[in-house]
Formats: C-alpha cells, structure tokens, sequence
C-alpha cells in the first residue's frame, strides 16, 4: 500500500483479470470430462467449467454440480468468483476492479497469465463480472442465502458451517492458485495434512516471496544509523545480550528477516495486516528450517513456508499447518520483543546494531511509507470469521500466548491503550501473579511479580522503575526486574498484535482493558 497504492490496486486488478481470461480458455477444453464423469462427487473440473465463456455449458456444468450438491462445494464456487470482478463495479483508468493488494505484487505475475492485458480507457462491466454473477446466482439457489454480490458474507455463512469440504479441494485450489504462480502448486498438494480450514487460505495478493524476505541482512552500529530519528518506531530484540532493532520503516516492507542473533539463528516475522512481530528460532525437533513468505493468508494472518518441505506455518503460533509437517508436533520457539522508539532503545542499549538501510532492494523506506492507507482506518482487508467488538479491530494489545504461564493457560491480551493511562499494572492471570511495565515511549515488558504489588517509581529513567509496597525499588530491564537488595523476578516473553487478528485465531483470549 502506502504512496503505491494505485499502482498495487492495477496490478492485482490485471492479475485477477488475467486469471479469468486463463480459466476461460481452460474451461471448454476440460468441460466435457469433466461434466459426463459419473460418482458421489462432481469432479473439481466441473467448477471451473462452470465459470467458462460459454454459458450454456457453463450451465450444463452447474447443473451437474447441483445434482450433487453439499455445502461444502460453496468454497470452491466462493474461489472461482473471488477472481473475477464484481458486477456491481465500473472498470476504467481509475475504477480498480479488485481489492486492495499489498507492497512485492509483480507484474511478472500478471505476464505469466496473459500479456497485452490493458485497460479501457473508458469506464465499461470488467470482463468476467456476469460470470461472476452466475456464480453468485447459483450459490443463491442452492443454499436459499441472499448475500448478493457480498463475498465477505458468504465466506462468514460459509465458515458458520461443519467443514465438508470436497475430497479434492486442495487439488482444485492448487489449480486455481497455481494459474497466479505456478509456485503455489507445492502447497496443495493432492492428500495434503491440514489443521486449518483451506478454504479459510486466501490469496494475499502477491506471488511466493512476492514480499521478498531479507536473507541475513546487514547490520550496523547505532552511530552509523544517522538516517533513524529517535521517535521512529523500531522493534527491539535481545538474544543471549546481543540486542538489535528492526526498523518498522524496513520491516514493513519485507515482513520477514532471516538473521543471526546472539549466536541464535532467528526468523523475525512480520505480520503486518494483524500487527504481530515475532522473533522465532529458526530451528525446531533438531531441524534448521528457511523460511519465506507464501503469499497466503487464514483470518488475515500471514502463512510463512518452509523450503525444506514446503508446509505452510502460521506466522502468529509459528506451528506447521499445512502439509508434511502437520501433526509433528514441531512448534518453533520465540523471543519477546519491545515496540518502542529508537530513541528509547538506543538509550536502554547502547551497544545495540540496527537493520542497514542497504536492504539490497528498491524501497520507499520513509517512516510511515508502508501500509500507511490500512494503518490509519479500522477498516479490514482480508474476512475473518469472526470479530469481537470490545476494542476497535486495529487496537493494540500485549499478548501472553497460550501455555506461556502454564500447562494449558489460556491467551491473555492487555489493551495497550490502558497501558498508556497506567504505566504499572498489576494483574493475575492462569493462577500467576504479574506486573506490566510501561516505558514513557510505550515500550511494554511483562515480569512476574510474585507477592509484590507494584506502583511506578518516577520516570526518570527510559524504561520506568517501579517499587514495591515496602518501599523498595527495582530496576526494569529486559530480562527481569531487579530489586535494591538483589532479588530478581523473571520477564515473561509478550509481543504486540491487532485486537481482530490475535482473538480471530484464539477466541478464548482474556482481555484485560
């Protein structure tokens, strides 16, 4: 997004439209095969013949869809019109025709499905919009719903439902994605493990590492960084007391850094549509992974990939998903790590490097630049099932992921906003005693706190020492709070995420607000 918004919203508009002009070429050759195949189940080519050129076979197919119909085929009908443009919008020079798509779109894409592809000068119905609506029209009938046009309500009533999916599904979707990159086929493969929903995977709007990963990227002293102000935002980490910061401004066009830190290899991951940073450990089960970025989406959350065996991983769990790896039960550590400014990090770390500008890459890595249009709304770009409206969707929260306090403990998500209003909060939760801390830029660091309460200290100091009901002082820092007389109460790991993208993947979240 950010300043080339416009130029992303033609891009992905060209590649939806080009993925159409594709299919339709496909559809008569694979129509009558697919159509006569006899069984429980429509073959998965029928769908796609059924979003062909030729109307009456297209209805031909769709009648053939119906004859067997289950819910679960609704997925495949939703796919098909997700790549088409909607017929209740003009296409023209300046009418986009798709939604909003995201910073690495590449018109190699676009050149891979068809070339010459052009708008038209005047606005007109985009091609493949009354196919769309036949679509619509179908599902309509068969499940007696009346969403229209509304992709986003049928996705909600869809996943309202028991998944039923066809048996096929991932070989229909490795068709229908592999047609935007042929690279996408690895990751649905036929018989592939899941422990999601594919049909909640969604196309994000770029190809396979389309936001291209930084690989080991290059670091430098705090004094040589002269182009950081001290009120941009970093991402602080500190691995065995080497510390570093991942400039937002970087980051946010990347979303993933494989890097090297106090001896740890580590993948900081970016999830920049549900606000989550997370440094995992590069390495779990004895395994060393590479990760990248697949393109792919569930509840808005990025999905990352091993090249090892291609599984999809969530981003926000940082556990296989998809393919191979499901059911290993391999979950990849991580490390905290502190929103705050460089300003404030440098000071608490003067020995601290920080992310080279010389990415390697041509970027507008100006603060803000990024995603600066999804920043400034409350407004989503991708359907969740589901919404909680106790904080507006982008609000900011400290999350305790689930099992950290424990065996079984439940996610708890502290409001950042009354975080601000109270820099030392005392809270329990899954049976243990804490304090949060909060620094005067905003940085926020979780520690037990055993019998102590705690009351803010003064905030003389960047990170903000508190003291205990005694009397007694403690200093903050990054791996504990430490009293005068010595005692020391351990840190507990947290990171920062979006209210709508953290409680879409764990609902059972306690909120303290």
């Amino acid at each position: 997004m950010g300043n080339g918004k416009e130029r992303l919203n033609q891009k992905g508009a060209r590649i939806r439209l080009a993925v159409v002009l594709v299919l339709a070429g496909a559809a008569g050759k694979v129509w009558l095969q697919a159509h006569v195949q006899q069984g429980e189940e429509p073959a998965w080519q029928a769908f796609f013949a059924a979003a062909g050129p030729d109307a009456p076979r297209a209805e031909a197919a769709l009648a053939g869809i119906a004859a067997r119909w289950q819910a679960g085929y609704a997925a495949m009908i939703v796919d098909l019109a997700r790549f088409l443009p909607s017929p209740n919008r003009l296409q023209g020079p300046d009418r986009s025709s798709s939604s909003t798509v995201l910073p690495g779109d590449d018109e190699r894409a676009a050149a891979r499905l068809g070339s010459g592809l052009e708008f038209l000068s005047a606005p007109r119905r985009a091609p493949g919009a009354e196919i769309r609506r036949r679509l619509t029209s179908f599902l309509a009938r068969q499940t007696g719903q009346r969403f229209g046009d509304d992709l986003r309500a049928w996705r909600r009533w869809m996943w309202s439902l028991p998944a039923s999916p066809h048996s096929q599904y991932s070989e229909f979707k490795a068709e229908l994605y592999g047609r935007v990159d042929p690279a996408f086929r690895r990751f649905f493969r036929s018989g592939t493990r899941a422990s999601i929903r594919l049909d909640e995977i969604d196309w994000g709007g770029v190809r396979v590492n389309g936001i291209p990963p930084l690989r080991m990227p290059g670091h430098i002293p705090a004094g040589r960084a002269t182009w950081l102000r001290d009120n941009h935002v970093v991402f602080g980490v500190e691995v065995n007391g080497e510390a570093r910061a991942y400039p937002k401004r970087i980051l946010a066009w990347h979303e993933m850094a494989n890097d090297r830190l106090g001896g740890v290899d580590l993948t900081v991951v970016y999830c920049t549509l549900c606000g989550t940073v997370i440094p995992y450990e590069s390495r779990a089960g004895g395994r060393r992974f590479t990760f990248g970025t697949s393109g792919l989406l569930y509840r808005s959350n990025k999905l990352m990939f091993d090249e090892e065996t291609s599984s999809l991983w969530s981003a926000i769990d940082g556990v296989p998903v998809v393919g191979p790896l499901v059911g290993t039960g391999l979950r990849l550590p991580f490390h905290s790590v502190v929103t705050t400014t460089w300003g404030e990090w440098k000071r608490d770390h003067p020995a601290t490097t920080v992310l080279s500008i010389d990415t390697g890459f041509e970027r507008n890595y100006a603060e803000g630049a990024a995603y600066r249009e999804y920043f400034r709304t409350d407004r989503l770009m991708f359907e969740v099932p589901v919404t909680d409206s106790r904080l507006k969707n982008k609000a900011e929260v400290v999350v305790l992921r689930p099992g950290i306090l424990g065996p079984g403990s439940v996610p708890v998500a502290l409001a950042v906003d009354r975080l601000r209003r109270e820099p030392v909060l005392n809270f329990e939760a899954g049976g243990r005693a804490l304090v949060v801390v909060t620094s005067r830029s905003g940085g926020n660091r979780v520690f037990e706190r055993g019998p102590h309460e705690f009351t803010a200290a003064g905030r003389g100091d960047s990170a903000g020492d508190v003291r205990d009901r005694a009397g007694r002082r403690w200093t903050v820092t990054p791996k504990e709070l430490v009293s005068d007389s010595g005692e020391r109460l351990p840190a507990v790991p947290t990171h920062r995420a979006f209210w709508f993208g953290w409680v879409a993947q764990h609902p059972d979240t306690v909120l303290i607000r």
